[in-house]
């Protein structure tokens, strides 16, 4: 879906309207987060976000578990498999797995880490298990009860925040604000903006650490389109920070497309596209995650991959090692 305009501006008649359902949404949404999970019986890392759509959920779930590697430990990533027909619970296997049946985001993670796609999240707590998993790193699942956490990161982008801060239908978020930072154990802020400062705000007056980030391009994209003018396109959940990114990272953007988020873009609007680009004479390129829904055209585009860096990955490191740490000490025996 494409999120409504209105989300992202000061309070409307459009968002007022919608106060009741809100209301209600948000209620039963906060009861939800009160419920006591399935423990797994290993730590359970989860990184979330307080609203809908996107806000760098993926890439932070990389750079944990590169961390989480580095720290000796063995993470499995259990994802629903948004937008994939396959119920699981499955490990995704990219040799024979598509986008349409586990979803995009998790046939990208795959490349670098286990996963598990399970509809419901219980179930893949088993799976993930017995694939030797010393960690599960959760792939939202946030305002999920099902799995009790560990530990909750939660990943905010620091130019668009929380929007108008209200409750779906009349926001963006997923849940009533204070009863999601009650639940947060760490903040992780994208990006530069000041949007975000209020909420980092009321997790670091609760004690709880707030950690910046920013996106680092892949060198060997960048590389491949220096020189060149190119036709950017993103089905994610803000296409406007992608096409920023690139930017930013001095690309020649000279055309852009949006669609929304997990877009199964059909062969006629992939088609389009590419004659769109070569017309111009222009370079596509798009994110990892929408090329992966789109493997039989990846020789007509350039995929643009980022890693998350931490401003302090030594606090990262200590916040997970802590927390690893006191989740084994509450499951012994």
């Amino acid at each position: 879906m494409r999120e409504p305009a209105f989300w992202y501006r000061p309070a409307s008649w459009k968002s007022h309207l919608l106060r009741p359902l809100a209301a209600l949404y948000g209620a039963v949404a906060a009861l939800r987060l009160e419920r006591k999970g399935l423990s797994a019986g290993i730590p359970v890392l989860c990184v979330g976000n307080y609203h809908g759509g996107g806000a760098g959920k993926t890439p932070t779930v990389l750079a944990l578990a590169k961390l989480l590697g580095e720290l000796g430990e063995t993470p499995v990533v259990l994802s629903r498999g948004y937008r994939g027909k396959l119920r699981g619970p499955v490990r995704v296997d990219a040799a024979r797995h598509g986008a349409a049946d586990v979803g995009d985001e998790p046939l990208m993670l795959s490349q670098s880490v286990p996963v598990v796609v399970s509809r419901d999240r219980a179930d893949g707590v088993a799976l993930a298990k017995s694939l030797a998993a010393t960690v599960i790193l959760m792939d939202d699942g946030f305002q999920n009860p099902a799995v009790a956490k560990d530990a909750s990161l939660i990943v905010i982008d620091s130019v668009r925040g929380i929007g108008n801060a209200k409750v779906m239908p009349a926001g963006p978020l997923r849940a009533p604000l204070s009863a999601q930072v009650a639940r947060t154990d760490a903040l992780i802020v994208i990006g530069a903006g000041s949007a975000a400062d209020g909420v980092a705000a009321l997790v670091a007056g609760q004690g709880k650490p707030v950690l910046r980030a920013h996106f680092k391009p892949d060198e060997p994209s960048l590389s491949a389109l220096r020189g060149r003018r190119a036709l950017a396109f993103a089905g994610i959940g803000d296409p406007a920070r992608f096409f920023a990114t690139l930017v930013e990272a001095g690309v020649d953007v000279a055309a852009t497309r949006a669609f929304p988020d997990h877009h199964p873009l059909t062969p006629d609007e992939t088609a389009n596209l590419v004659a769109e680009a070569e017309g111009s004479g222009f370079t596509l390129v798009t994110t990892e995650k929408d090329l992966a829904r789109l493997r039989d055209w990846s020789q007509h585009i350039v995929p643009f991959p980022v890693t998350l860096e931490f401003d302090d990955p030594a606090l990262l490191r200590k916040f997970v090692a802590d927390r690893l740490f006191k989740a084994r000490e509450r499951k012994e025996p």
